[in-house]
This record gives C-alpha cells, structure tokens and sequence, in this order.
C-alpha cells in the first residue's frame, strides 16, 4: 500500500530518455499530484516550476541546476539520482572515469543543495568497469543503475519508511564544464598514449575530441581522422 500517495512531487526528468520517462510514469500510476516536467539542454528552467509548491523534487538526468528558491518549496525533501559514484560529481563524470581507467564506477542519490552534487548522500549503487568499456557503455549502465536506485527510494518513500543515510561522503568538488573541455582538448606536444586516452574518454556517439594547433582549431571526424 502507498502510505504516502497523496504527496505532492514535483519530477524533474530529461527529455527524450526512456528511463527518465519510464520513472515518470511510476510517479504518475502511484501519486495522485504530481508535477511532471522533461528538457533536454540549452532549455529555459521551466515558469512552472518555479512556482510549485510542495513536499517532494525529484531531478532525474535534469538537465538544469535547481534554483535554491524552488529547493526550499520541498517540505520533505529534494533528491537527485547523479550518473556517477561519490568520487565523480559534476559534469563529465564517466569522461573522467574511462579516462582514469577506473575498474569500479557508480550512481548516487544525494539530498540536492544549491552547490551541484555536495548533498548528503542517500545510497550509491557500484558497478564494475571493463577495459572494453566506453563513456557510452558505461553510461548506459549508469541509466539502468539509476532507474533501479530509483525504484528502490520511492519504494521507501510509498511505504512511509525513513530515507537510508549512507556513511559515504564526496570525494572532491565537483569536476566543471572547463575542465571537461579541457579533456577534449589534443595538442602536438601530446604523445600517442595521452591522444588515444583522451579521444576515449570523450567519444560518445561523436567525437568530441579537437586539435588545437597554433590558433587553430581541427575537430575529429567520426571516424576519427583529423577534419577542420
């Protein structure tokens, strides 16, 4: 039975993903009033959620950073499901892994505050990691983690059972945009080992790795030979 039903939540999910909009419909068949909201990236944060008032948020693959003024309208609490372990927050999080060679990498769900992925954390889920991965395989893995890390809190949240604490903590400050670019970046100077590392760890579907030579830039075909 779902003791808590009557919650108002607000779902924030990413547009355009199966499992996002998989738990959008679980919050739907289960809670008599939600607010469900879906954006991909460069979208404007949605009127209507600004406005929302209520007991429950929760950003799942959101695409925007939630304002501290719509945090603090979640009476019980705000949750976030991030793509990567407590040694991975911020953007790029499995860029970074494959290109550290991690053999173990994760997702998270963390209480949300203004600061991007520096909540308590509520459980981790890990996985291991192969050679032959890819920031793509990996991802995709960290899709399913989440959906069932998912399932599992608002499992707890139906039956009125407290919210795990888990004894983990954030590993360091949450990696940026800039450093991600940075990752992209190939220059001559670099040797074989350091060109073929960095074109892994930022291959997802296209490449998004770049030459920058002198003043010029030279992007990566998909195929992956040198094309201005």
């Amino acid at each position: 039975m779902n003791k808590n039903k009557e919650l108002k939540i607000l779902f924030i999910g990413k547009d355009n993903d199966t499992n996002s909009r998989e738990a959008a419909n679980f919050i739907a068949l289960h809670f008599t009033n939600p607010t469900i909201i879906s954006g991909k990236r460069g979208d404007d944060f949605p009127e209507e959620a600004t406005k929302w008032k209520g007991d429950l948020i929760i950003s799942y693959l959101s695409q925007w950073i939630i304002p501290q003024n719509v945090l603090q309208n979640a009476a019980m609490a705000a949750l976030n499901f991030h793509p990567g372990p407590p040694e991975y927050p911020g953007i790029g999080c499995t860029n970074f892994a494959i290109y550290n060679r991690e053999k173990i990498f994760g997702v998270t769900c963390h209480h949300m505050v203004p600061q991007v992925d520096t909540g308590k954390i509520i459980s981790v889920k890990r996985f291991p990691v192969f050679e032959d991965d890819s920031v793509f395989s990996i991802t995709r893995r960290c899709y399913a983690n989440i959906l069932a890390l998912f399932y599992e809190i608002l499992y707890k949240i139906m039956l009125d059972e407290p919210l795990p604490e888990s004894a983990e903590h954030w590993k360091r400050k949450p990696y940026l945009r800039k450093e991600l670019n940075d990752l992209c970046r190939l220059t001559p100077e670099m040797n074989i080992e350091e060109i073929e590392r960095r074109i892994k760890a930022t291959h997802y579907i296209t490449d998004w790795a770049y030459f920058e030579i002198g003043d010029k830039i030279y992007r990566l075909s998909d195929n992956n030979k040198i094309g201005a």
